[in-house]
């Protein structure tokens, strides 16, 4: 009998405990952010329910009013969060609530469903106040007043100047830019044109930039007689007519032969010859042989000059030159039209919007 007394004893214990925990896995609380309030403030009523995860949760569902004289003038969609290894949710309902009649109003509690069975929050409560009068001044309530029109500053005005005369810019740029784009005109160059120099000038001054150089008396004889050369090979194509640049010393030396005056022939012939041992055998002659062969060249440039005439005074051509704009020229002005327009079309709408909101 006593042992059995016991257990019964123990069971009652455990039952005890166990019904608080069950009883603890609703709970329902609801809150408020001000008690108190003026007419036509604002405040938030928060809801929130904590439930097992898997139950079936029905939320109180208002339409405008929250009770005679509170209404709501807005609501956020309910927050859910889950806890203890999501085997338990906190659904969170929030409104935004204002009055316009002053009372001391008692909000009854909010009734939940959770598995079809109900429960209840605390109940709030929420005083409203009237804004005070000063009924002893009847003199200080005024009117309300006509709209006063405020004069306009050139804080009011700089943005919209400022837009237009970039607009003005723009559109000169793009007027400027498609004139640009479909105007092909000729190119007019003046150039100055100025008398060709007398070819024996011309060698007479080469020589004398040899001669001023020394290139022989530097071991450098190759380049000497290369340079001293190609100058009397310039001359003779200008003075006698044919094309010595191009051919042999041998060559040379028989179309001169054909001249009148052949007095000249054999001094040259030996300049030639002793060119052609300097580039081709490595040959290095003494260095008088190298001063009689620059006095040969200069002598037979001398002797064979045409007889000098006045100078030509220089003249001045117009030259028109016919040529189309370059691809590339015309994509990047065609891309300046486009960027400028872009912007003036930016700056037309900051002008428009500154006069509406200005003057209407």
């Amino acid at each position: 009998m006593k042992m059995f007394f016991k257990k019964y004893i123990g069971v009652l214990l455990l039952a005890l405990c166990l019904v608080p925990q069950a009883m603890a896995q609703v709970t329902v609380n609801a809150s408020i952010d001000s008690l108190q309030l003026y007419i036509g403030e604002q405040t938030k009523v928060k809801l929130e329910v904590s439930c097992p995860t898997e139950s079936q949760l029905v939320m109180p569902n208002f339409t405008d009013m929250l009770m005679p004289g509170i209404e709501i003038v807005g609501e956020v969609q309910a927050d859910t969060q889950y806890l203890n290894k999501k085997k338990q949710m906190l659904v969170s309902q929030e409104y935004t609530v204002t009055s316009f009649d002053s009372a001391f109003y008692y909000i009854p509690p909010f009734e939940v469903l959770v598995d079809e069975q109900n429960y209840s929050s605390n109940p709030l409560a929420l005083k409203v106040y009237h804004f005070p009068v000063d009924t002893t001044n009847v003199e200080a309530i005024f009117p309300i007043k006509d709209i006063v029109k405020q004069k306009l500053t050139f804080a009011d005005l700089w943005v919209m100047l400022l837009a237009i005369v970039l607009l003005a810019g723009f559109v000169t740029l793009v007027v400027y830019l498609v004139k640009r784009y479909n105007d092909d005109k000729p190119i007019l160059k003046r150039v100055t044109i100025a008398p060709k120099q007398p070819a024996h000038q011309v060698a007479l001054k080469e020589m004398d930039r040899i001669k001023e150089e020394k290139s022989w008396q530097r071991e450098d004889v190759k380049q000497y007689y290369t340079e001293l050369t190609d100058a009397l090979r310039v001359y003779m194509e200008e003075r006698f007519g044919f094309s010595a640049m191009e051919m042999t010393s041998e060559e040379i030396i028989a179309h001169l032969s054909e001249q009148p005056d052949k007095e000249w022939i054999d001094e040259l012939r030996t300049l030639f010859n002793m060119s052609d041992l300097v580039k081709f055998a490595k040959y290095k002659p003494l260095i008088n042989e190298n001063d009689m062969n620059l006095i040969t060249a200069i002598d037979f440039v001398n002797k064979t000059k045409l007889e000098e005439v006045a100078p030509a005074a220089p003249v001045t051509q117009e030259i028109v030159v016919k040529e189309g704009r370059s691809k590339q020229e015309r994509t990047l002005i065609l891309c300046g039209i486009i960027s400028l327009g872009i912007c003036g079309a930016t700056a037309l709408f900051v002008a428009l919007s500154r006069i509406i909101h200005l003057f209407f």
